[in-house]
This record gives C-alpha cells, sequence and structure tokens, in this order.
C-alpha cells in the first residue's frame, strides 16, 4: 500500500509548500517590483506599450524567461537530490539540519533578528540581450543564478526539503513546482500588463508584510522536517483518502 515510487501522498503535500513558495518568491519585496521592466527590456519595449496591448510578442518572451530560470532551479534540485542520495544513511541527522536553518530563516523573516548575509545580492550582468527568446533565456538564467536575498532563503528551503527525498526524480519534480509557483506570474503580468500595473501600485504599501507568511511558512516547515511530520501526515492522508495510495 505504501510503496508509492515518485507520487505520493506526502510528495502531494511538499509540491503544495514547493507551489506556494515560489509564489511567495515572487510577491516578494525584491522581485515584485522589478517584473514591469524585466518585461519591458525582454521585449524590447516600453512599460506604457505593454501595457497598451501593443506588444503581444513580449509573452513569448516571458516564456523563455521563465524556461530559462527554470532550468537553473531543475540543476540546483538535481543538485540536491543527488547530494541527498549520497547520504541517505543519515537522512534523519540531515533533516534536523535543515529544519534548524529553516526555523533560522524564518525568524529573520519575522524580524526576531536579521542575517546581514541575507541582505546581500548577487546580480550577474545578462549584457544587452533585450528583444530576442535567447536574450530573455539568459536574462532568466541570470535571474535564478543572482539568489536575491528575498529568494534566497526561501529557494534554500525547497533545496534542502528535495535533498530529503532521497529521489532525484522526486527532487526534480518538486523543483519543476517551485518554477511553476514563480513562472506563472511573470506571464501572467506579461498577458495582463495593465491590470498587473494597478494590482502593483495598490500592493507596493503592503510589501513589507509579505515576509511574515514567509517567516510563518518557514517555521513550520522547519518544525515539520525535525519531526518527521512530513511522514506522519503521508500516512494520515492515505489511510483518510486510500485511493491515493492508487497514484504511482
Amino acid at each position: 500500500m505504501f510503496g508509492i515510487d515518485i507520487l505520493d501522498a506526502s510528495l502531494g503535500v511538499s509540491l503544495v509548500i514547493a507551489m506556494a513558495a515560489g509564489l511567495l518568491s515572487f510577491l516578494s519585496p525584491c522581485v515584485l517590483p522589478i517584473v514591469p521592466p524585466y518585461l519591458a527590456f525582454m521585449g524590447g519595449t516600453s512599460i506604457d506599450e505593454m501595457a497598451a496591448g501593443r506588444d503581444r510578442g513580449v509573452i513569448i518572451k516571458a516564456l523563455s524567461f521563465v524556461l530559462g530560470l527554470s532550468t537553473v532551479f531543475m540543476f540546483l534540485g538535481f543538485a540536491a537530490s543527488a547530494f541527498g542520495q549520497m547520504f541517505l544513511q543519515y537522512q534523519e541527522q540531515m533533516g534536523i539540519v535543515a529544519g534548524v536553518v529553516i526555523i533560522v530563516f524564518g525568524l529573520h523573516f519575522l524580524g526576531i533578528f536579521k542575517i546581514p548575509l541575507l541582505y546581500r545580492e548577487a546580480r550577474i550582468d545578462a549584457g544587452d540581450r533585450g528583444g530576442s527568446l535567447i536574450g530573455a533565456y539568459v536574462l532568466g538564467l541570470a535571474f535564478a543564478f543572482g539568489w536575491t536575498p528575498c529568494i534566497g532563503p526561501i529557494l534554500g528551503t525547497i533545496l534542502s526539503m528535495v535533498a530529503q527525498e532521497g529521489s532525484v526524480e522526486r527532487g526534480l519534480v518538486m523543483m519543476a513546482f517551485y518554477a511553476f509557483g514563480l513562472g506563472i506570474p511573470f506571464i501572467l503580468a506579461a498577458v495582463f500588463m495593465r491590470r498587473f500595473l494597478k494590482v502593483m501600485n495598490r500592493f507596493k504599501k503592503h510589501m513589507g508584510l509579505i515576509e511574515k507568511p514567509m517567516g510563518v511558512l518557514l517555521i513550520v516547515v522547519g518544525i515539520m522536517l525535525i519531526t518527521g511530520a512530513f511522514t506522519t501526515m503521508s500516512f494520515w492522508l492515505l489511510e483518510t483518502f486510500p485511493i491515493l495510495s492508487q497514484i504511482g
């Protein structure tokens, strides 16, 4: 009944967390404000022209951008999964260490204390490559490698969870969902730029509050890793919804 490989109840919980983390990364104060200029640069146009719907080609370039950042996230997920497999016999100890680190990240976001290293940004210059599909892809690579302070702790949390999976396939699925949560809003912003700008202007004064749910999410995930709650939850889901045992 519990011999499920890639898809199972415990992974389902992890996928929800990964997608939510991607969405929170998009809504973070160091990502959301740069979305319009990034899209304008990729499209080789202006924000006003995009808002007026004069350049729908930017949507295709946004897809290329998301493919670029997804490439990096998938590579990181593969590396984290491989690392986790190397130390599979120490998985319980790794879960405790990862949980403690993730809780520290959560306390940072809640403002209990601040970690100066998380305020540094690693920026990679993608050069003058706007207006082309290849340029948008390279910009996506540079964006993902940049690891801005807001994305770094969240991404580190997901990678820690990936390392606990002990399966490259499951790890890649988790990173795909993280990339989905972060990338799909980029594409939606390109499709509905005028509405996106209006919503973003209203949201600006509340962006500082987004760190609070980030912190809570990280602390909950950290506690679940330390206590083994993911395994307990998977058994509960399988007993409550037996149909899940047929997945995978």
